[in-house]
């Protein structure tokens, strides 16, 4: 079950909240969350109903152990319970998730052919995982409190959050679902919640669902050995950027949008990260709980900068490598992340190097212009690796962007450019179609230009760090929501615009990792 898919929308959405809220106002607030955990794992087995029982094992497995950690005052004794517990989730996720890939590689290097059979990826493993993990971390460091069981599992099983994230923290949910006024009915909230989720399914079946076939054609042309030519891939891998930023954002504030409708402030996930000025600044704003996981829970505990410049670039490269596996089985995955681990090393070396000579910290306008347009490449090129299912398919494509595979343009526009035949340029029919340009263009201009969703609404603190994100300046701040008529015209707009779009429902892209 979909957030864009009428069922969701018109079912099971209107359903949970309307019993949700005449549970919490008119009975007590513990049936309330009962129903809610018993709405979100109905919401996990509508997928595949075996797998909600190992999502029960986890969660059952993972609260006793954080108690018994808690508990215990034996430093040893607790490290021991930290290990087998993190062994044993670590265990789980390595067997659904890289079983398959490991036997590949094995079979490769000694020529043999095992197999594991068809196993099955469940749905959010990744991210609930790893949520629990840093909860037993917690645990052992003294950071938890004794927190009751069913809060424990609604922290867990939360369905806006559940299969894609944000990675949730147990300070940020649990101390939330203690609080009576959650189960009072907001009238506010509720409209900030609800146009929250209206723009971010306007962003995934609107814009990223279509900008979806034009990537898709240009991949599949160099997949299946096609010559990519520079236009064509740069229009593929652009389309890419873009579906990728709209579909994750979109996501992100459909799950922010649905936390608000209950009362729930999730963390902020997504921050305009196309807009940064240098790579460290894009894992802030990208996958802001990853980075903040990967930070806190491998960085940090590997010694972080703490042991020398050479170990703090080791452990930059191995936690970017974990960061790339946790996306995926496959090399494409592995070396879009050691590619941004290098892409770190450079830009703290590079850091070092400026403080070295004197040279200011901050840049000008033109520096700032600069260095984001570097950034923006940079992460465009491991888009590529991203994106391609071998390496075969990427490198045609890197080809292309470089012009190696030649520049074209298309042919009907022979007649009126043709003198430009004497500086290279050909013409002949291409993958792409006219319309191409208008979609990067117009999507380049958002990402780049205007501020992001969860910035217009801001000042009525949608998720739970909403004040990192920078005040509306300029003509911007009049476009900060409330509940003007002009605002709820935009909300039907946009819903009925998405809700016709809904012909062919996709999943979100992140759902895959």
């Amino acid at each position: 079950m979909l957030f864009n898919s009428y069922i969701f929308i018109f079912c099971f959405l209107p359903v949970t909240l309307g019993l949700f809220y005449l549970f919490g106002a008119r009975i007590r607030h513990q049936p309330a969350i009962t129903l809610l955990i018993a709405a979100s794992l109905f919401y996990y087995a509508w997928w595949n109903p075996p797998y909600l029982l190992l999502l029960l094992f986890s969660i059952f497995f993972n609260y006793i152990l954080g108690a018994l950690i808690s508990a215990e005052r034996k430093q040893l004794q607790k490290k021991i319970l930290l290990i087998a517990g993190s062994a044993l989730n670590l265990g789980l996720l390595i067997y659904f998730k890289y079983t398959c890939f490991i036997l590949e590689n094995v079979n490769l290097v000694f020529d043999t052919s095992w197999s594991a059979g068809n196993i099955f990826l469940p749905l959010g493993i990744s991210f609930y995982t790893f949520q629990q993990m840093a909860y037993l971390v917690d645990a052992y460091e003294g950071k938890t409190k004794e927190y009751n069981f069913s809060h424990y599992c609604l922290f867990v099983t939360f369905f806006p959050q559940l299969i894609a994230g944000p990675i949730v923290h147990h300070h940020e949910m649990l101390k939330q679902f203690a609080r009576k006024n959650i189960y009072a009915f907001d009238s506010k909230r509720f409209a900030m919640g609800v146009t929250i989720f209206a723009i971010g399914l306007f962003k995934k079946v609107v814009i990223a669902d279509n900008l979806s076939k034009l990537a898709g054609e240009i991949f599949s042309y160099a997949s299946a050995s096609g010559s990519v030519t520079f236009l064509e891939a740069w229009v593929g891998v652009l389309a890419y950027t873009f579906q990728l930023y709209f579909d994750f954002s979109g996501y992100s504030d459909m799950a922010i949008g649905l936390g608000n409708l209950f009362n729930i402030r999730l963390p902020l996930n997504f921050n305009s990260p196309y807009q940064s000025v240098n790579i460290v600044e894009f894992w802030r704003r990208w996958h802001m709980t990853l980075s903040r996981f990967l930070r806190d829970y491998v960085y940090i505990p590997l010694g972080g900068n703490r042991k020398g410049k050479f170990r703090r670039y080791f452990n930059l490269l191995l936690t970017m490598f974990l960061g790339g596996l946790w996306h995926g089985a496959g090399w494409t995955f592995v070396l879009w992340g050691v590619l941004h681990g290098l892409y770190l090393i450079i830009n703290h070396g590079w850091i070092t190097f400026r403080k070295k000579i004197g040279w200011p910290s901050k840049n000008s306008a033109f520096g700032n212009f600069c260095a984001g347009t570097v950034t923006f490449l940079a992460v465009v090129v491991g888009w590529v690796f991203f994106r391609s299912n071998n390496f075969e398919t990427a490198i045609r494509i890197l080809k292309g962007m470089v012009g190696l595979n030649g520049v074209y343009l298309p042919d009907k526009l022979e007649h009126s450019m043709g003198f430009l035949s004497k500086a290279g340029i050909g013409f002949r029919d291409l993958v792409i179609s006219s319309n191409s340009f208008g979609w990067i263009g117009g999507m380049a201009l958002v990402v780049f230009l205007c501020p992001n969703s969860i910035q217009l609404f801001r000042r009525h603190h949608p998720t739970t760090d909403s004040s990192i994100l920078p005040r509306l300046n300029g003509y911007w701040k009049y476009f900060a929501w409330n509940t003007a008529w002009y605002w709820i015209l935009v909300f039907i707009v946009i819903s009925l615009i998405s809700l016709f779009s809904l012909s062919q429902v996709s999943e979100f892209l992140y759902f895959q990792f």
